[in-house]
Order: structure tokens, then C-alpha cells, then sequence
């Protein structure tokens, strides 16, 4: 896993901490029932199916994560003037749209 910026953190509300928790456990538990249906020899369509299922789940929490880092993040910095962080945003964005 590739950390950019190992100094920097986000303090995040509750609300935006459980959403996102609330959601990594939704696919890590999905994540395990394709584990489960591979072993147990499942069809492939099935299990291409719920492997949809999942890239559908990462990307709304890509989504979400990427609202709220626009929102405070990018938002905060852009006020205090530090215009790297719209580099920063564009540069991940070309990441996440590969």
C-alpha cells in the first residue's frame, strides 16, 4: 500500500468515521463471501456477479472519501492559499480513473 503523505492526517467527524467504517466492513464481509464461493467451487457467473458488487461498493467509497476530503481538505487549504492541493486532487483523480 502507498502512503503519500505519512506526516499528514484527517480528523474525521463520528458521523463521516462510522460511515466509512460502516462501509469498508460491508465489502470486506463480501469480500470474504467471494473467498467463501470460490473454495467451494461456486459458478463463475455467480461469483462475477457479487465481484460487481464489490467494485460498485469501493467506488462509493471512493466517492464519498473524495467528497469529504474536497470538502474540508481541499477547501481548507484552498482558503489558507495552498494551491498544491489542487495538483494533489488532480493527480489523484488521473489515479483514480485509470
Amino acid at each position: 500500500m502507498e502512503v503519500l503523505h505519512p506526516m499528514k492526517k484527517k480528523e474525521r467527524s463520528d458521523e463521516e468515521y462510522k460511515k466509512l467504517i460502516h462501509r469498508l466492513n460491508r465489502i470486506e464481509g463480501q469480500i470474504r463471501g467471494i473467498k467463501g464461493m470460490v473454495e467451494n467451487s461456486a459458478y463463475c457467473v455467480d461469483i462475477l456477479i457479487q465481484s460487481s458488487a464489490v467494485s460498485a461498493a469501493i467506488n462509493a467509497f471512493n466517492r464519498e472519501l473524495l467528497a469529504n476530503h474536497i470538502k474540508t481538505c481541499v477547501a481548507n487549504d484552498i482558503r489558507s492559499g495552498n494551491d498544491e492541493t489542487i495538483d494533489e486532487l488532480i493527480s489523484m483523480l488521473k489515479k483514480l480513473m485509470k
